[in-house]
């Protein structure tokens, strides 16, 4: 047993008996036990008092030995959470063993969800990346964080968000989500009332009255009065960090406003890094999220979208394909999900399509693979909305025929392919672009002219 699968196994402990997962310190204190590390040494790596950390172990301690019902401390930890361990896989592989027999005897209906919008925080068919979300988590305990999440539409962009929020929640941060889907369209061609929106929004979710008559004098340019309000106002009325998470950006990429507010935000991640002494700055943390099927075109020294944390959503791969056909309830074989895996490829919200379906009975795979690339399939919308982007957009249109008409990896020009992959359509090899996958291939073959 390795230190990492030590604290997934008491975070899963804790989590069954509390609802709750570990905070960082708590992380901090069972690395420490695991090493024997003293109280004294966590607390300078964490940055706090000695009492703080001696305070947080006992609670820890108390709570681990509730959840075995055996007395635990920091130093008998290590090898009573081992012991434990030992017998919980002994145990699960027993119950693995009964429920394949079970499944064998019955296949229940399961309960699935309708794939549309973000996955909901507690439900069982969201798929974790690879590191992603532990990297994102990471991000955001850093002073003046800033955090880029993008991928083409309906990959988990604002799932993953979601998420980031909740556990910046869990670990006592103010934490504000806000979709810019939300804003009026007549925001975006005015700077004065685009700010003024958003810092009244920003200051509601922090539950402060409205000081705009205060801070939004005439003698300031306009992006100096929104930078004002959040450094006198705002971010000094709040004592915790704030992480402030903005989905769906992309909706002002083309905006009068984009090159005066995407500034400001890269000018306060600046700030944050740049001043050691900036305190006020250090609180905000900023998550972005935008879709690759649109990009800004802001200078690059003003750019946020060329510092921080760059998050690029990948499709699942083969075991995470399995995991989520095993909570959809479905039984496929190896066999069964390689056949889905080469019509849709890893696209989490294809394959969540796919396996609603399947788990609710509507169709067999062998229906679904049939009826996939055709408009009375499932993927109908999907298909249907990029179809019409492509038509409207004819050197786009071409490019895709360019790709449709070889069996490999071809080259196209810089704008075009980087258009086709921003929309997911196309993966990239080196300089070369080939389709994702086959329903794309079957799709558009049909319903476009290659000739």
């Amino acid at each position: 047993m390795n230190k990492e699968e030590l604290i997934t196994f008491t975070d899963n402990l804790i989590y069954a008996r509390t609802g709750r997962h570990l905070n960082t310190l708590e992380i901090e204190i069972l690395k420490g036990a695991w090493v024997g590390g003293k109280y004294e040494q966590i607390a300078q790596n964490y940055h706090c008092s000695d009492q703080h950390v001696k305070r947080v172990g006992a609670k820890l301690w108390k709570l681990i030995s509730l959840c075995l019902e055996e007395k635990i401390t920091k130093k008998n930890f290590k090898a009573t959470i081992e012991r434990r361990m030992e017998l919980s896989q002994s145990s699960q592989k027993k119950a693995n063993a009964d429920a394949i027999a079970e499944k064998s005897r019955e296949l229940k209906l399961v309960e699935s969800e309708l794939p549309q919008g973000p996955i909901a925080l507690k439900s069982k068919f969201y798929i974790q990346r690879l590191n992603v979300e532990s990297e994102c988590y990471r991000e955001t305990l850093k002073p003046g964080a800033l955090i880029r999440i993008k991928a083409p539409g309906d990959m988990g962009k604002s799932s993953l968000m979601a998420r980031i929020v909740d556990r910046s929640i869990q670990e006592g941060y103010n934490a504000i989500y806000l979709n810019f889907q939300l804003a009026d369209s007549n925001f975006f061609s005015d700077l004065n009332l685009f700010l003024k929106w958003f810092c009244l929004t920003v200051g509601d979710k922090l539950q402060l009255s409205d000081r705009l008559g205060n801070y939004w004098k005439d003698i300031y340019g306009i992006k100096r009065r929104c930078h004002n309000y959040f450094e006198k106002y705002l971010l000094a009325e709040i004592d915790r960090p704030i992480v402030l998470a903005l989905d769906e950006v992309n909706y002002a990429f083309s905006e009068p406003i984009a090159n005066d507010f995407f500034s400001l935000l890269r000018a306060w991640h600046e700030q944050a890094k740049s001043d050691r002494n900036s305190k006020i700055w250090q609180k905000l943390r900023l998550v972005l999220s935008h879709s690759t099927e649109a990009y800004p075109i802001l200078n690059v020294n003003q750019s946020p979208f060329n510092v921080g944390l760059a998050i690029d959503l990948p499709e699942f791969i083969l075991e995470q394909i399995e995991d989520l056909a095993r909570r959809h309830g479905l039984s496929l074989n190896r066999l069964e999900i390689e056949q889905l895996r080469a019509m849709v490829g890893g696209h989490p919200y294809l394959l969540q399509i796919a396996f609603y379906h399947l788990a609710r009975k509507k169709m067999s795979l062998s229906q679904l693979l049939q009826l996939a690339p055709t408009d009375g399939g499932p993927y109908r919308s999907h298909l249907q909305r990029h179809l019409s982007k492509l038509q409207a957009q004819p050197k786009l249109k071409a490019a895709l025929k360019t790709i449709l008409n070889e069996t490999t990896a071809v080259r196209l020009n810089y704008a075009e392919k980087f258009k086709l992959h921003g929309m997911g359509l196309v993966v990239l090899e080196g300089n070369k672009a080939r389709l994702r996958c086959e329903l794309y291939r079957q799709y558009f073959s049909d319903n476009i002219d290659l000739n």
